[in-house]
């Protein structure tokens, strides 16, 4: 996976669309979707946050942040428009899901974000995963919204 920065730093290292951050849709109000949330916040950005069970609309444009946990995948797969899966992120369902998105004929046609992350409480700011052993963070991201993932955790 191509790798992007840590919270902490602002070194990038990947290239995949145009590396700048823009509005999203995020599905799931959890702990991670709203911190995405408040960081597009903080960058002049208004993000669309549903729920896992709204529909995404199939007018909308931008990355489709996928924030829920493994068994609501397939409900948020069904309630997006065939024309916007491209856009799908799963954002660090905690576990392996490529037999989901091969079952779903997504493998490799969507972006993917395995996340080094923490958010304690919802509100909470994240705590990212720097170590002493890799001080550029351990986030990996791949797919054609890996840049502006980059930049939105920057």
């Amino acid at each position: 996976l191509p790798r992007i920065h840590s919270l902490r730093h602002s070194k990038m290292i990947v290239s995949s669309h145009d590396g700048l951050d823009c509005p999203c849709t995020i599905v799931g109000a959890g702990r991670i979707g709203l911190a995405l949330a408040e960081m597009g916040r903080s960058h002049g950005l208004i993000d669309t946050i549903v729920t896992r069970n709204d529909k995404i609309r199939a007018d909308s444009e931008g990355p489709i942040y996928v924030c829920t946990r493994n068994d609501d995948l397939k409900s948020v797969v069904d309630s997006c428009p065939s024309n916007r899966r491209p856009d799908l992120v799963f954002f660090g369902q905690n576990g392996f899901i490529e037999d989901f998105l091969r079952d779903q004929g997504l493998l490799g046609n969507v972006s993917q974000v395995l996340v080094y992350i923490a958010v304690a409480r919802k509100g909470d700011p994240p705590t990212d995963g720097v170590t002493d052993a890799d001080p550029e963070g351990l986030t990996a991201a791949t797919g054609k919204w890996a840049a502006q993932v980059a930049a939105r955790l920057r």
